[in-house]
């Protein structure tokens, strides 16, 4: 039996940075609050340079030299104040409201028809509000004039509300405000 001289060793304990097994080229990076940690530097935003034109003839000089100005398109010039540049045009004024369901619908018009057509849900058609006022005259038709005074009910409180000027019943189904 031969003897070996040399001291057995852990095969994960290395010495120097030549043992380090081949994809362990470094060692971790301590963590987060642990003693030689190093916050990461925040990335810089790439910066955006024109390079110098060149001139296609060695010796040549330019005829008109570039100068690397960057203009502000909000800062005032001339006088001027705000976004005013050469080829652009002042935006035209936007209206208050969408007049998308054509003219604004009439709130004393809408309330008296709540109130005395309002179990045939017939001011909720003249609002734009065809779900509720189809749901509103199937109820009352289908059940043969035994649930119109619910109906009924329902459509003088809403009638009410209108006229008073309820925040849920100011605008027709488009958002147009409902006119005094």
């Amino acid at each position: 039996m031969s003897e070996n001289n040399q001291p057995e060793q852990n095969p994960l304990d290395f010495g120097k940075a030549s043992e380090v097994p081949a994809g362990y080229d470094q060692p971790a990076p301590p963590a987060y609050g642990a003693p030689g940690y190093q916050e990461p530097a925040a990335p810089q935003p790439p910066s955006y340079q024109q390079p110098e034109p060149q001139s296609p003839y060695p010796g040549a000089q330019q005829a008109y030299p570039q100068q690397n100005v960057q203009q502000n398109p909000y800062q005032q010039q001339g006088g001027q104040q705000g976004y005013q540049q050469q080829g652009f045009q002042q935006p035209y004024p936007q209206p208050g409201y969408p007049m998308v369901g054509g003219q604004q619908k009439s709130k004393v018009v809408a309330g008296i028809l709540g109130i005395l057509l309002g179990g045939l849900g017939i001011h909720n058609f003249y609002l734009g509000k065809n779900k509720i006022a189809l749901t509103q005259l199937l109820v009352s038709v289908v059940s043969f004039g035994f649930l119109y005074p619910i109906m009924g009910i329902w459509g003088l409180i809403e009638g009410i509300l209108i006229l008073v000027g309820h925040e849920n019943y100011r605008t027709d189904s488009n958002g147009v405000p409902l006119k005094d």
